[in-house]
């Protein structure tokens, strides 16, 4: 039996969605352990809140309208929009720990790339990022590279987002596994409202300035679990 182009596709969207991608992503918890130990997260309801506000004010203004773009750019093998927009990324990261995130998980996923798809036209573009290529710029280029539609495409990348950050709030809050399927569910249902005003949006935003306190805090937290 032959696999379909679209099923093809829908089976590279749910691997790039899934947690068991080797990029080191179960590992950064994004302020949420920070924002715990300040006691603003405590339990089911809090751990949601705060995740639809990084869904909606970080996500779907910043992170997906860059992969939306990276996308585009890939598709032209635009390597000058590609650097500009790596750069963008670089250049509003407000702490250590958020540009770290950015760029190990970037070159992780990079290293995916050309180990599963060594051929991709797209590589060389993506390898002349400097000083690396950041995590929402590769996740675009890999979804295009693998023939992916752009809708669905932003749609596993943040579906991706919110099954790490459910499994962080699991462990450091600390939710059970049940409490952490509703909380999945509640951002699963506003995923596609979160895609659909990044693909509206004219040029990413980058304004969350209390994800950027809680970040600087997390970096001098005396009892850590994740790397942010």
């Amino acid at each position: 039996m032959s696999t379909t182009p679209a099923s093809a596709s829908l089976l590279h969207l749910l691997w790039l969605a899934s947690p068991a991608l080797p990029v080191g992503g179960f590992s950064y918890s994004e302020g949420l352990e920070a924002a715990v130990d300040a006691g603003i997260v405590h339990d089911e309801t809090s751990a949601g809140d705060w995740l639809l506000n990084q869904l909606e004010l970080v996500q779907a203004r910043a992170e997906l309208p860059i992969a939306a773009a990276a996308h585009a750019a890939t598709l032209a093998l635009d390597g000058a929009r590609l650097a500009e927009l790596n750069a963008w990324v670089l250049q509003t990261r407000e702490t250590s720990e958020s540009l770290q995130q950015a760029q190990q998980m970037g070159r992780s996923l990079l290293i995916w790339m050309q180990s599963l798809v060594p051929d991709a036209a797209a590589l060389p573009l993506l390898q002349a990022l400097k000083p690396a290529p950041t995590w929402p710029v590769v996740m675009g280029a890999v979804a295009a590279s693998r023939g992916a539609a752009l809708e669905p495409a932003l749609q596993a990348i943040a579906f991706g987002w919110a099954e790490n950050l459910m499994q962080a709030a699991v462990r450091c809050v600390p939710l059970g596994q049940t409490s952490g399927q509703r909380l999945l569910a509640r951002l699963v249902q506003a995923i596609p409202t979160a895609v659909a005003t990044a693909l509206a949006a004219p040029e990413p935003l980058a304004f969350a300035p209390l994800l950027g306190i809680f970040s600087a805090r997390h970096e001098t937290q005396y009892s850590r679990l994740f790397r942010s």
